[in-house]
């Protein structure tokens, strides 16, 4: 069914194309049939569109153009125009779903304004995929897409997320992925349960559950690979930390000779309460530093 705000014109027609995030047998027939007729393919990576099409055995005979980050805002208004010239252009990522932390919302946006047809082939996806088996609840869920990179700006996101009570989702660097996952323990609590979804459909598909603490541990030494974090939401009544008593634990530390710093995160560690959290009640009970 395609989506549209306002009459759809007799211009072209937009298509978002599912991918595969592992195995070619995954696509869609239908994405062939496309790929073999449309007027113009837009990938993010031309490279890989061209070898995905060689393991179909489909020879693509529109134009193939780059439609990646960095010239996403430039080519949407130039494939806007073959739209509106009556053409079919297609949207193909590396992997999953155009628009889901890929290429393809900024050509939609404008197709939608404009009236013309938008569709979608569905295809596999590392969101809902990694949901699906990482045994927490998915009768609801949110998908967060990748946690800032900036250890300060990384906590804030997730500190505004401790009281989220869906399932959350999450994408993230191999090489990032230990950080990540020790800022949500402090975040969410080192006890709640996560999944960590590597190399999904692939050879060396990998799933790891447990707590984030425990989780954050063991990607220590590195992890490799397409990465997907599944963390189970706040459970509504759960117990609260006693703020009062963390903070005079940060104290006694404090006064035995401790750093404060390194008191605040241990003991926010050990809690569950967000170390930035705790920092500001102790700052606001003894603001010297």
């Amino acid at each position: 069914m395609p989506c549209h705000n306002g009459p759809v014109t007799d211009d072209g027609r937009l298509v978002l194309a599912g991918a595969p995030i592992g195995q070619v047998g995954d696509v869609s027939p239908r994405l062939r049939e496309v790929l073999a007729s449309a007027d113009v393919v837009a990938a993010e990576d031309t490279r890989r569109l061209r070898r995905l099409a060689t393991e179909l055995g489909v020879e693509i005979g529109g134009r193939i153009v780059s439609y990646y980050d960095a010239n996403e805002a430039g080519r949407a208004k130039e494939l806007l125009e073959s739209l509106k010239e009556g053409r079919t252009v297609v949207i193909i990522t590396d992997a999953g779903m155009p628009g889901v932390s890929d290429p393809g919302y900024r050509l939609t946006h404008l197709a939608v304004e404009a009236g013309i047809m938008v569709t979608a082939l569905p295809g596999p996806s590392a969101v809902t995929t990694a949901l699906a088996v990482s045994g927490l609840p998915s009768d609801r869920f949110c998908f967060e897409g990748f946690p800032p990179r900036k250890a300060g700006e990384r906590a804030r996101r997730l500190s505004a997320l401790a009281a989220e009570e869906r399932t959350m989702v999450f994408f993230e660097a191999p090489h990032r992925l230990r950080d990540s996952l020790q800022a949500m323990a402090e975040a969410f609590g080192p006890d709640r349960p996560a999944a960590v979804c590597r190399e999904l459909t692939k050879t060396y598909e990998e799933v790891r559950r447990g707590g984030l603490a425990e989780l954050a541990e063991w990607a220590a030494p590195g992890v490799r690979g397409e990465i997907t974090v599944v963390v189970a939401g706040h459970v509504a009544g759960e117990t609260e930390p006693d703020v009062a008593a963390l903070v005079a634990e940060v104290e006694r530390r404090v006064a035995a000779g401790e750093q404060r710093k390194a008191a605040v995160a241990e003991v926010a560690k050990g809690s569950g309460m967000p170390k930035r959290e705790l920092y500001d009640a102790v700052h606001r009970r003894s603001p010297t530093p």
